[in-house]
């Protein structure tokens, strides 16, 4: 009787801690689960999301990477090794990252390859927050803790008493640079690893400084040291640095990186200045809450309020701030379009396809100073590209469909957002509306077709065409609403009053579905609503049932 008691006890009081109210939050921040999303599975598209160490929308994010070197599943909740600390860029898994390096710990003898090196870590001793990490490396006995800024990061790292401590800075394949300053405790290097959408001359460039001097360096390339240099370059290089420790000894890193050159990543660890690890922690933390706090949810159970700011927590993390401040402290940016330094602001790591449904609109009620600052960005990106993104890491890059910037366009100038050349962005929706890009996803692919016939036919060779015509035609919707807000002539705005309601030429009385049709009107045959891809972009025929019901 009393173990059944015992038990009824238990599942009441697990009951009633769920069954609560949050009432009033101080800190939403610790709400914040970023591992919500990691325990990933490939095969099943589940999970697909990393724990983000950063500042809202900061320019550097950084994460643990538990996969190997370029896979775009760099942290997976079921792993059980860690391979390093990794600096990302990276906004999805299919598109992947670009730009990292990665910096790990180590004693004993140091390991450079990365299977070798890894280290094996248990989630009892992980804190994740989105402003701060730490984890417990059990091969080195060895805690690391970061502390993120926009642009830099401060490492501590808490060795045992040992002759043999090491810190390893991979700054990976495909193109890399290492040169070491012992009297400055410094490291500098530069990675150009990436996915695609860079220039040619893509860098970016890392500086790192120690506040304990090395007892001895090496430069590592292609896993083996090289002797008698301080400096290296070629397709995979590195860093080792060798530190005597004592038991319990912290020895801390300031990190900062640029896409501009080294002088202005030294200038970027201005974010960090001279405070130390904890201060750089809580103003971090001041910044989530700051942001999160914008939105204050009351009401809900512990789980609720949990997942409330966990959802809103990735919300505030694209698109990435991908601009810098100067030495006389003016915005300026590596354009990821022509590869130059520009003046003003730049956004990237966003596909609009994704996110002009939800997030945008989101923006527009609670960040309308960020949001305007987003609209300068497409102006500079349609400036040095002579298109606007549809889907950019960090330059154009071709995944999914539709020019759904236009509706980000006119909803951000209908709700308010000024400040930046809005006929400058009337005019590339234009250019975008009646003309293909350079890559399928920029522009409208098959806009001749649906520009004459009010749809882009299914048997064209143009992959997606039902989904194509229905996302351009509630663009179309939004160009109407901004010509008409801006004052453009009524031969102009009833265009696109007429191209809104493109949406029916592929509705299908017959089977009251969205459907695929051919050049001569006719329906594809044979046809299946549940078909993947295909006329559709993924499964998309549900949710345009919705949307033009």
């Amino acid at each position: 009787m009393k173990k059944i008691f015992l038990s009824c006890l238990v599942v009441f009081a697990a009951w009633h801690m769920q069954a609560q109210t949050v009432d009033r939050l101080e800190n939403p921040a610790d709400w914040v689960n970023p591992l919500m999303g990691s325990q990933s599975n490939y095969s099943l598209s589940n999970g697909n999301t990393y724990p983000a160490i950063a500042l809202p929308w900061g320019m550097n994010f950084w994460v643990a990477q538990t996969g190997k070197m370029g896979d775009g599943w760099q942290y997976t909740y079921d792993a059980d090794k860690i391979r390093g600390f990794k600096q990302t860029h990276q906004p999805s898994p299919w598109i992947n990252d670009y730009g990292q390096f990665s910096i790990l710990p180590m004693t004993g003898t140091p390991k450079i390859d990365e299977e070798l090196r890894a280290s094996w870590f248990s989630h009892k001793t992980e804190i994740v927050k989105p402003y701060y990490y730490s984890v417990y490396l059990a091969d080195y006995d060895v805690t690391t803790e970061i502390a993120p800024t926009e642009r830099a990061a401060s490492f501590r790292f808490t060795f045992p008493q040992t002759d043999s401590s090491y810190v390893l800075i991979d700054a990976f394949d495909k193109g890399s640079y290492v040169k070491i300053y012992p009297s400055e405790k410094k490291i500098i290097g530069y990675t150009t690893r990436n996915s695609g959408g860079v220039p040619a001359n893509f860098k970016n460039y890392f500086v790192i400084y120690f506040d304990k001097s090395f007892e001895s360096q090496s430069i590592w390339n292609n896993k083996k040291t090289v002797e008698g240099t301080l400096e290296c370059a070629d397709n995979h290089v590195g860093a080792l640095i060798h530190f005597k420790t004592k038991k319990g000894e912290k020895i801390n890193a300031r990190v900062a990186s640029s896409f501009i050159s080294f002088e202005q990543a030294e200038l970027n660890l201005r974010e960090i200045g001279k405070k130390d690890f904890d201060e750089v922690k809580q103003l971090a933390k001041d910044s989530w809450n700051k942001e999160l706090n914008r939105i204050v949810a009351e009401g809900g159970t512990v789980d609720q309020t949990r997942t409330f700011y966990s959802c809103l927590y990735r919300t505030m993390l694209f698109p990435r701030k991908f601009y810098e401040v100067d030495g006389g402290g003016n915005i300026v940016h590596y354009s990821p379009y022509s590869g130059e330094v520009k003046s003003g602001y730049m956004f990237t790591d966003n596909g609009f396809w994704d996110t002009f449904r939800a997030v945008f609109p989101l923006f527009n009620l609670i960040e309308p100073t960020l949001n305007a600052h987003i609209q300068e960005g497409l102006v500079n990106a349609y400036n040095e590209s002579g298109w606007l993104p549809e889907w950019a890491s960090p330059g154009h890059r071709d995944c999914m469909v539709g020019s759904n910037s236009a509706s980000i366009i006119a909803k951000a100038y209908m709700k308010g957002a000024r400040g930046y050349d809005i006929n400058k962005l009337y005019e590339a929706v234009l250019k975008n509306s009646n003309n293909e890009g350079p890559l399928g996803s920029v522009g409208r692919k098959g806009a001749a077709f649906y520009n004459k016939l009010g749809y882009v036919p299914y048997d064209v060779k143009i992959n997606e065409n039902t989904a194509r015509t229905l996302e351009y035609a509630y663009d179309d919707y939004a160009i109407y609403q901004l010509a008409k807000l801006l004052k453009r002539p009524k031969k102009e705005v009833d265009l696109f009053a007429r191209r809104s309601q493109n949406y029916r030429n592929v509705f299908d009385s017959e089977t009251k579905l969205m459907r695929g049709r051919n050049q001569n009107g006719t329906f594809q045959k044979p046809f299946s609503p549940f078909k993947w891809g295909d006329a559709y972009r993924r499964k998309q025929l549900a949710l345009y049932m919705v949307c033009f019901s």
